[in-house]
């Protein structure tokens, strides 16, 4: 055995190798969760990766992203991490989407055929829940994250369904979202089960913080590893419901 995945086949075996290969999965979303999400997809072999992402690093960045270098700020997050990717296994197809996910781009992927998982890492809630609603309604494969800010335990990250979820405010304002659409909450989440420690009060929140449109919000605060567990637990569930 040679390459990249040699260490994966004697985990997986040649069948299992196979399937990864051709499979498409797409991550919405490449900040800490998504970047990590990504990258542990395309060590493992998989085909096809699509990336959506419309924003750039910043400095903020820095302290828990994969794309985020002193030398990449500034630069499209799509762009950096579809690079990083091909120089890890070149056998990845990489597709990148630049832009935000909208109802119509939502709509585009749930009802594609050729896409067999979907990765949400968004961090906005309206997005958010187009997203997974139009997924659970079309029956494409969708797991969520929930919110990795404000927590330090990486013992209480735990994958769960959306209506089991346990202690996450983003969790809570994801249901009321879903709600309101009578969409589905039996889809896979990680999310953390730890109290988790206040952000900062709008007021508090720098410029370059602000959601789109120049909105307040509340920032909590992040720890280096704890994103990236996020996206490798995704990783490893998209992985394993691939293999069944």
């Amino acid at each position: 055995m040679t390459g990249s995945c040699a260490r994966t086949e004697i985990l997986l075996g040649d069948l299992g190798l196979a399937r990864l290969a051709e499979a498409h999965v797409l991550i919405a979303g490449l900040g800490g969760v998504g970047g990590a999400c990504a990258e542990s997809l395309c060590r493992a072999g998989i085909g096809k990766l699509t990336l959506i992402d419309f924003d750039v690093v910043s400095k903020t960045d820095l302290n828990r992203q994969i794309v985020a270098l002193h030398s990449t700020i500034g630069k499209s997050k799509v762009d950096v991490l579809a690079d990083r990717l091909s120089d890890i296994n070149p056998d990845t197809v990489i597709v990148t989407c630049n832009k935000l996910i909208d109802n119509k781009k939502s709509e585009e992927i749930a009802n594609d055929d050729d896409l067999d998982f979907v990765a949400d890492c968004i961090d906005t809630i309206a997005y958010k829940s187009i997203l997974i609603d139009c997924c659970t309604r079309s029956g494409k494969s969708i797991i969520s994250s929930m919110g990795a800010g404000g927590r330090l335990d990486p013992t209480k990250v735990k994958i769960s369904r959306m209506d089991k979820t346990e202690n996450c405010s983003l969790a809570r304002e994801m249901r009321k979202q879903l709600r309101r659409v009578n969409a589905s909450m039996k889809f896979p989440t990680v999310h953390s089960t730890e109290i988790q420690i206040k952000a900062l009060p709008h007021e508090s929140v720098a410029a370059s913080e602000r959601a789109p449109a120049g909105r307040p919000r509340a920032v909590n605060g992040a720890i280096s590893y704890m994103p990236n567990i996020f996206g490798l637990m995704m990783s490893g569930h998209i992985i394993q419901t691939l293999l069944k």
